[in-house]
């Protein structure tokens, strides 16, 4: 199944189909496969692939004798909390946890199971009808996007203070040093996560 997004109109350019592909990764790959994806001209492709490089939103991967690219994913997970932080308040990432560990807390009452990944493995469960292994299917996606969601609005969360009081002190530089913090904070938790 092929990871590029649809509905590219005329007025799409080469490097905006590019991005697009790049925004869709979920692991490394080359420039003839981004190229081929966005439909665009292999030099286009590589040339947008190294500015992506230079702004540091994408990381070359050597393989072997072949270069890859991914996205930078501590990069995305700053500018996702970064997003939040800027477009809600404290109190409504706050209801918004609320929602989300409610939505969670009924699916366990519901399907009897502790993560979605027991509910996953009940979808073998041959008693199952069409309409129930929808239904369940599309409950593991929810379930799985609410995890997601809510590990980052946790992020944004300890990091709110630090934001609020960057932008109350606001004279230049201040902020930058701010975001610095953020960013090794953010380093490190990534550095966790992967280890």
């Amino acid at each position: 199944m092929p990871e590029s997004p649809e509905g590219w109109d005329e007025s799409t350019s080469a490097r905006e189909r590019v991005r697009a592909v790049v925004e869709t990764l979920r692991e490394p790959r080359s420039v003839n496969w981004i190229s081929e994806q966005a439909d665009a001209a292999w030099s286009t492709t590589d040339e947008e692939l190294r500015t992506l490089v230079e702004q540091g939103q994408l990381r070359r991967v050597e393989r072997g004798e072949s270069t890859r690219y991914q996205p930078d994913y501590a990069r995305r997970l700053f500018d996702e909390i970064q997003t939040l932080i800027e477009e809600n308040t404290r109190e409504e990432l706050r209801s918004e946890l609320t929602t989300i560990t409610e939505e969670i807390e009924e699916w366990r009452a519901t399907y009897g199971v502790e993560t979605w990944e027991e509910l996953e493995q009940s979808l073998a469960d041959g008693s199952l009808g069409s309409d129930e292994l929808r239904d369940r299917r599309d409950v593991i996606a929810f379930w799985r996007e609410n995890e997601a969601d809510r590990r980052s609005i946790k992020h944004a969360l300890e990091l709110y203070s630090d934001v609020e009081a960057a932008r109350q002190r606001t004279t230049g530089g201040t902020e930058r040093v701010t975001d610095e913090r953020a960013r090794v904070f953010l380093h490190d938790l990534h550095r966790t996560v992967n280890n």
